[in-house]
């Protein structure tokens, strides 16, 4: 008698232990998405929070940076997403405001089957920019949107960014987009 009772709590202890470790998974799971969730897309923020996650970016040096740090941007077929681009004035000498201006340019898709002027055509806005006014210390956030088509290649496709101040190059970086399916 007394060996069925023992069996018996050693069964009710080992199906409360793995109900708590099931519980404790999922919510460590749950954590975990929402961890990797938290990396919004370009297209979902605000002005203010774009300008706000730029700003985390800069190093005392940098004078250009991209959202999101790791540069990597997957876009869904028939998706709008992008890429976050600041620029900081750390022209040395100037007083006052500067004017700036960037680019965007296709720098490699030679893994598409697409040409550079068919990428080219996945610009929604953004692409270019003239005359931004920057405060001397100050930083500037844009946004550059892509929407790419149904049929479109899965592929890795590098572009880059190519600010100038005032007419003379100033800074470059680049940030790559790949394409997922829809």
């Amino acid at each position: 008698m007394k060996n069925k009772k023992a069996a018996m709590e050693m069964s009710v202890g080992t199906i409360v232990t793995i109900v708590l470790l099931m519980t404790v998974l999922i919510l460590g799971i749950f954590l975990v998405q929402k961890i990797f969730s938290s990396a919004r897309g370009v297209i979902d923020l605000t002005d203010q929070q774009l300008r706000s996650e730029v700003n985390k970016l800069f190093s005392t040096e940098a004078k250009l940076v991209i959202y999101p740090g790791t540069r990597l941007i997957e876009i869904k077929q028939e998706s709008v997403d992008g890429a976050g681009i600041g620029i900081k004035n750390l022209l040395e000498g100037a007083a006052g405001t500067k004017k700036f201006s960037y680019e965007v340019v296709v720098a490699d898709a030679s893994d598409c089957v697409e040409s550079e002027e068919e990428v080219e055509e996945w610009f929604t806005t953004g692409r270019e920019e003239y005359d931004i006014p920057i405060p001397v210390g100050d930083i500037a956030a844009q946004k550059v949107l892509f929407r790419i088509p149904s049929g479109s290649s899965l592929c890795i496709v590098r572009f880059r960014v190519n600010v100038d101040a005032e007419g003379t190059a100033y800074a470059t970086d680049f940030f790559d987009v790949i394409v997922k399916p829809k």
